[in-house]
């Protein structure tokens, strides 16, 4: 459910496989792999969303899936402790920029010109990706292939900066990015052995349902109502990492 609402499901089950005595490195591609049913059901959930944006879907998936490959290549040949002592100030970073965009992209429109493309009244599903948006997702899917706790948080913080404003479409983008790099990472993961199947196919059971359920949830609430909660799921995650480490 938080998955499909915001992102940060792996700093619930990362944390939990490492409780358990797994080293880290099989608990991140067991918690990847695990979690990948989440993204299918919560796309699903998102479909009306994101009907008509075909060409936006495709030239976003490109990015994500390179950049999902080259982080996972990165996790198989190095060790995961040094990058995990910084994933806290990423995720709190990431929340704060977030919560400043709404009134950092007011700004932005005060600024820019519409012919920039940061005109609100310009539905996404109408313009291929920017070059700019193109370029931060790839930047974020080799953080989210090599490890990815709270890249649903930065995906909708560069989504905001680029003018999208519907959160509901900008979850269903961001699901969508998800799924493409969670999707190559886990192949990199299987085919290097990393996974303990056992674990991840438990964890996936609940992540099928939950995906679809948080998708279905966060559209029948106010904008604002989601916001709020991606905000406080962003500072709390980052805190339980700190915590944790």
């Amino acid at each position: 459910m938080m998955n499909a609402i915001a992102g940060g499901g792996t700093l619930l089950t990362f944390p939990a496989l490492i409780g358990l005595g797994i080293p880290p490195l099989i608990a991140n591609a067991t918690s990847t792999i695990g979690l990948v049913p989440a993204s299918v059901t919560s796309m699903w959930g998102y479909r009306n969303e994101l009907r008509g944006a075909r060409q936006w879907a495709f030239g976003f998936a490109l990015p994500s899936l390179a950049g999902g490959l080259v982080g996972a290549l990165l996790l198989v040949r190095t060790p995961a402790v040094t990058f995990s002592w910084l994933v806290p100030w990423l995720v709190l970073g990431a929340t704060a920029l977030f919560i400043a965009q709404a009134p950092l992209t007011a700004w932005l429109r005060q600024k820019t010109a519409p012919s920039q493309g940061l005109s609100a009244g310009v539905p996404a599903r109408e313009r291929p990706p920017s070059a700019p948006l193109v370029a931060f997702q790839f930047l974020i899917a080799i953080y989210g292939g090599y490890f990815g706790a709270g890249v649903g948080i930065l995906m909708l913080a560069g989504f905001g900066f680029m003018g999208l404003t519907n959160i509901h479409r900008m979850n269903g983008f961001k699901n969508w990015g998800g799924l493409c790099m969670n999707a190559v990472a886990a192949a990199v993961f299987a085919m290097a052995g990393l996974v303990n199947w056992p674990v991840s196919l438990a964890i996936a059971t609940g992540a099928f349902g939950g995906g679809y359920l948080g998708s279905r949830v966060a559209q029948q609430v106010g904008q604002r109502v989601v916001r709020i909660a991606i905000a406080t799921i962003g500072i709390s995650s980052g805190v339980w990492l700190m915590a944790t480490r």
